[in-house]
This record gives C-alpha cells, structure tokens and sequence, in this order.
C-alpha cells in the first residue's frame, strides 16, 4: 500500500533527542572534529571558522551505497537539497540555501570543485557526474556569505577532495548489482612506491532505469600521481574522464501522467527518442611551495567535452530558418590557471593569516544546432539550424585575511568577478541575421565574518556578504526578439548568518545557523515558445532559514546523526513575466519554485559486532511548488526510509567489504524533483519505488 503524504514525526523526535543534551564541562575533549580546507584555503577545523561548512568523510572501503551520485552522501547536510532526477541525462538538481533548484539540467548556481580544480564553467553550469566517488576521500559543503569568495554563483561551493596515494601498494575490485538491471563494476590501485603516491580508478555503471525510456551506460577513470620535488613542495597530477553515449531522456512527466503511472514516459520522448551522448576529459597539476611559514600555490587545468542532445521540439515551430532547430551539440575546450600566495604571520597576541590570488578560467564551444527530423523521421539529425562559437572568460583577484586573538576570530574576504562573454555567429542565412555579439559582468563581493569562543566547546559567530551570479550561457541563448539575450542582468544578493558550533558531552555534535539573503534581478523564466525557453531578470526575492546539523555516539556500538532545513523562500515583490497577451504577473509573496520549506535527514546507526554496521535512515522533504505563479500541482511531501547493512573482513592480506541496501522501504509513491516552469507542464521527475541493491569489494595489500 502507498501513503501519499506521511508525516515527518519519526524523524523529528530523532532530532531533538540529538539536541536535548546540555553543554559539556571545559574539561572535556572534542571527538567529532575533522580537518577540512576552506575559504581561506588553509588547513582548519569547521569548529574554528564563522561560516557554515560541513565535511562528509568516505572511506576507501566504505559501504555508503554505489558511489554513483553525490546524492547518496550529501543527504545529511543542511541547507542542501541533491535530488537524483532518475534520468541520467540531465544530472543531479543541487540547490544550496535555495539556490540552483532552477536548473533545468546539471547544476547551476552552486560552484563545483574536485581536487582543487573546477568542474564548474565560469558562466556558472557544473556537471556532478564528473565527480569520482570510488576515490573520493571527503566532501566539503561551504553555505553562506563566504561562498561568494569563490566568485560567480550564490548558494554555496561543493568541493571534492580525492585520496592522496600512502601506504603499502594495493589493487581492489568491486562488482555491485540491484533492480532494474543495475550494475557496476570498478576496480583500482593505489599507494606509494619510492617516494611516489598514485590513485587509479576505472569503473563502468549502467541501468535500465526504473521509469520507462531512462537507460544509461556510463564510464569513468581517475589517475591521481602526488610527488614530493623536495622537502619543500608537492605536486599532483590529476586526469579524469567521462563516456556516456547514447543516455535515454524521459523528460518530464504531467500530474495526470504520474497519477496514472508513475514509471511511465511521455509519448513524445519516444517519438523523438530524446537522448544525450557526453565525452569528458580533463587533465590538471596542483603545485604547492612552502616558503617558512608561508606557501605558494600554483594550480593549471584543460579539458575537453563533446555532447550531442536530441530533443522533443515538434517539426513545426522549426520552419523558419531563424529557429535554432531541436538538436544541441557542441565541442568545448576548456582551460585555466590559478595562483594564490599564503602568508601567516605571530603579531603580539595574535596569529594573521592573508591569502592573495588571482583565477583565470576560460571555456569554448564549438556549438551547431540541427532539426530533429529528416522529412517524416523523427530522432535523427536533419538540416543544420546554429552554428556559433561561444567563449566565456573569468579573470577574478581575491584576498582573504583571518586575525585570531584570544577568544576572537575575524575573518575578512573580497573577490573582484570579471566575466565576459563573447558570441561569433557563423550561420547567417536569408531572415537569419548576424546574432554576434559580447557581454561583460562585474561585481566586487565582500564578505566578513567573526567568531567568539564562548567556551572551549561552545562557539558562536556572525557573518555577511555579497553575492554575485550571471546568467548561465543557457539562459543568454535565446530572447524573445530572436538571437541572444545580453540584455540579460546578473543577480545580486546580500547575505546575513548567525549561528553555533557546540561539542555536548564527548560525543556529540552540534551545528546551527539562522540566514537571510535578499537578491535583486532574480533570473526567472520568461517564456516559451517554439521549445525554447527565455529568462528575464525579477524583481527581490527572499529566503530565511533555520539549519541545524547533529551527530552523537550514544556508546561504542550506537550512533545517530541528522540534518534539518526550515527555509522561507519567496518573491519579495510583485514582477511581471511574459509579454503582450501572455504577460503575468507574480504577486508578491508566492513561493520560489524547486524550493522545499522543510528539508530533513536523520540516521540511526548501530554496529553489533566488529566488522558490521546496520542503520536505518530517513529523508523528509516538504511539497515543492513547481512554477511561479504557483499555479499548477505542487509535487507532494514525501518521507522515505531507508535500510543499509555492511559488513568487513580481514584475511591476511586482503580486505572483504559488503554492501546491502533497501531503499524506499515502504514503496511510497513521490516525485523526487521537478523542471521548475516546463511550459508542456511536463514538472514531475518521479522518485523510485522500493529498491535492492548490494555488492561485494576485494582489496589485496601487496
């Protein structure tokens, strides 16, 4: 049987169980901590920074889930919203504090970084499938007002951190399997070997997909090498791929459609045979010198990606010559370089800390737009309709300075964003006009921030900034003129945080913050026509919140964690959208669509013997509305309950780890993201229904 809209009870007693604990005495000592680099990249515990940053730590052996998405790690970080839209096609939808929930594919406003190096363009799109989850040591979510030192975008910075290459040589495999014929292999090597460090990983996953028309193959590889030039420096060298051809879109569903069968595709996906084929690479090096106690930091990165995405646009609206057709491909060479100089210094009582750099990042597309149809056949490649280079430049400066001393820590940062885009048109044909044509954003964020120590265990901090984000190249492509829309504005926001770190007892954590952020020029769908979507700037929205993240071990054998989000997110003023008769207005008050008011995760963990871990998890999401007008079918509240079970041994020389888990336990029916404004009112990503999977990994130390 399907409950439709449960209620998050469970859940929220586990969480104030969590808290009801009162504060420690000085004397005790804080077991929860983790190492973590942040905004001021530099080695500090999240416990001693006035920002909201929390670290997930992955195990080599780890028995979390499949490592395939980040979506399986990140549940238990407030503030976060990953949803895996079961369509590989499009990637992950990640909203930080609210924003990027209006991606329509891949992620937006939220700024990727894997070892350093971004994964995210400079015009703000990132792609989460690039991330290696097999060699993934930890990941770091920064909230807040300093995200804006790491430049465009303005909910947040996901960084991932891959395993340095230590200890005794070692090769693993793992062959993991589940319903609706999932599979994945991987194997790898890694250690260290004179004086050299290396990480390689190769891993092949495909699914049939639980909806109809979602199948997917993909391939990924990973060689980290880390080498020590002298006593002074280190270098790593890092390469990665991606291959996934030929990934079924099921799009969207209507409210009618998911009523009916929730695994079910529209007729139109099949009849076009949406699709996407992706080709990644990209290689980087990460130096870092040592100068006493200061360090130079040298980055430099290039890459290439190819996509080629059929879409559902009907053969009509792609008559004129001046429509850009219902196919998108394109070729993009990608490069940058980043330095940054770290100085700390002992003035008298305090410690100052002072980093100074400068990010250069660069993409170019080749991109050629196509007709989906060739006379009556649909899918295939027709005439050609686009043909552009499209370039976008970054060039940002930053500085950021810590002064500790005593019980007080400040924090201040200041970013300068120079972003520049630049269209070169070469399909000009008949009523086709010249669309060249370039666009500059500026805009210095600042950020300041300060913390206090109440206690050896208890600390409370402030913090504000500014917020930058362009449009997407996405979003510039079309207006409702024809030809791109550099009439586009960046949005901007001011950003406000209070919040408290807490160690009660030895065991248990505590992490809380209120926000408010205030945006102006909130990019906005403006309309449709023809499959083509334009935006326009709105006028202010608001978001409010209350996050709260804890973590306790009630003895040896039993632990709990858990995560809430409270968020108010609404327009702040009336705006119009649209034009002539399709014009409408958004009253003031409606809520931002893609945006749960209530978010929660909780975890109870238990370990019976050595070797075995079993826990029980529940993920909460509130309903979320599905256009601005706030007009059609909000996706309904959902609770799941999840069961994993893990298991290690030890052999001589090898390692055994096992995996099995149950997802959606009770097989509730619930969409688990929505494409925020689909004019087709084709909103609903559904989530999946009951779900076994598990595997087994071998590892031999040599």
């Amino acid at each position: 049987m399907r409950c439709r809209r449960p209620q998050p009870a469970p859940l929220a007693l586990m969480l104030a169980a969590m808290i009801a604990v009162p504060v420690a005495s000085q004397a005790q000592e804080k077991t929860l901590g983790t190492v973590v680099i942040t905004g001021s990249r530099i080695e500090v515990s999240p416990f001693d920074v006035p920002y909201s940053v929390e670290g997930v730590q992955l195990n080599e052996n780890g028995t979390e889930g499949l490592r395939v998405n980040v979506s399986e790690v990140l549940s238990g970080v407030p503030g976060v919203v990953v949803q895996n839209r079961q369509n590989y096609a499009q990637d992950l939808q990640i909203s930080v504090r609210g924003f990027g929930a209006r991606a329509a594919f891949g992620v937006r406003g939220v700024k990727l970084i894997a070892d350093g190096i971004p994964a995210s363009t400079p015009d703000g799109q990132g792609q989460a499938a690039t991330f290696n989850l097999d060699t993934a040591e930890r990941i770091e979510v920064l909230r807040g007002p300093f995200a804006t030192i790491y430049g465009n975008h303005a909910g947040g910075v996901i960084q991932l951190f891959s395993r340095d290459g230590k200890g005794t040589p070692r090769v693993r495999g793992g062959l993991f399997g589940g319903d609706h014929g999932t599979l994945k292999i991987d194997i790898g090597a890694e250690g260290e070997k004179n004086g050299i460090g290396y990480v390689l990983d190769a891993s092949h996953f495909e699914t049939d997909g639980e909806r109809r028309y979602s199948a997917v193959e993909r391939d990924q590889g990973f060689a980290k090498i880390t080498l020590a030039p002298d006593t002074d420096s280190k270098l790593t060298l890092i390469a990665s791929g991606l291959r996934q051809p030929d990934t079924e879109d099921p799009l969207g569903i209507t409210w009618d459609t998911y009523q009916r069968d929730e695994t079910d595709v529209e007729t139109v996906a099949l009849q076009f045979r949406t699709r996407k084929s992706i080709e990644h690479m990209q290689g980087g090096a990460v130096y870092e010198r040592r100068f006493g106690e200061d360090r130079l930091q040298v980055q430099a990165y290039a890459g290439q990606r190819s996509v080629i995405q059929y879409q559902s646009i009907p053969t009509g609206p792609q008559t004129p010559i001046t429509h850009p057709g219902g196919i998108i491909a394109f070729d993009r060479d990608f490069h940058g370089v980043g330095a940054r100089w770290i100085a700390q210094r002992t003035l008298g009582p305090g410690k100052l800390t002072v980093t100074t750099g400068l990010d250069y990042d660069r993409s170019e597309d080749d991109r050629q737009g196509y007709q989906n149809f060739i006379g009556t056949t649909l899918g295939v490649k027709g005439a050609l309709r686009r043909d552009e280079t499209d370039t976008v430049t970054s060039l940002d400066p930053y500085v950021q300075a810590s002064w500790q001393q005593g019980k007080w820590d400040w924090t201040l940062g200041l970013r300068h964003s120079n972003v520049e885009f630049e269209v070169d048109d070469h399909f000009i044909v008949g009523a086709n006009g010249d669309d060249s044509g370039s666009v500059r954003y500026r805009k210095t964020t600042p950020a300041i921030g300060v913390l206090y120590r109440v206690t050896p265990l208890l600390n409370i901090y402030a913090s504000a900034g500014t917020g930058f984000e362009t449009p997407t190249l996405g979003e510039l492509s079309y207006s409702p003129a024809g030809g791109f829309n550099f009439g586009l504005k960046p949005s901007t926001s001011r950003q406000f945080e209070l919040g408290l770190k807490a160690y009660t007892g030895e065991s248990t954590r505590i992490n809380a913050a209120v926000f408010q952020i205030n945006t102006d020029d909130e990019i906005v769908v403006a309309g449709a026509a023809g499959g083509r979507t334009t935006y326009a700037n709105a006028g202010k929205t608001l978001r409010q919140g209350l996050e709260l993240a804890a973590e306790t071990e009630f003895s040896r054998n039993l632990s709990a964690r858990g995560a809430l989000t409270v968020m108010r997110a609404e327009y702040d003023e009336a705006f119009v959208t649209g034009s002539g008769a399709s014009a409408t207005t958004i009253p003031k008050g409606n809520r931002i669509p893609g945006v749960p008011a209530v978010s929660a995760y909780a975890e109870l963990a238990w370990k019976p013997v050595a070797g075995l871990t079993t826990a029980i998890e529940t993920v909460y999401r509130s309903k979320v509305e599905v256009n601005d007008l706030n007009s059609d079918r909000a996706a309904p509240a959902y609770t799941l309950v999840n069961l994993r079970l893990g298991a290690e041994q030890q052999s001589g020389p090898w390692t055994f780890s096992q995996l099995l888990r149950l997802d959606n336990l009770f097989d509730r029916k619930h969409i688990g993201s929505v494409i925020v404004g689909d004019r087709n009112g084709r909103y609903y990503e559904p989530g999946p229904g009951r779900n076994v999977y598990g595997g087994v990994r071998a590892t031999y130390r040599f």
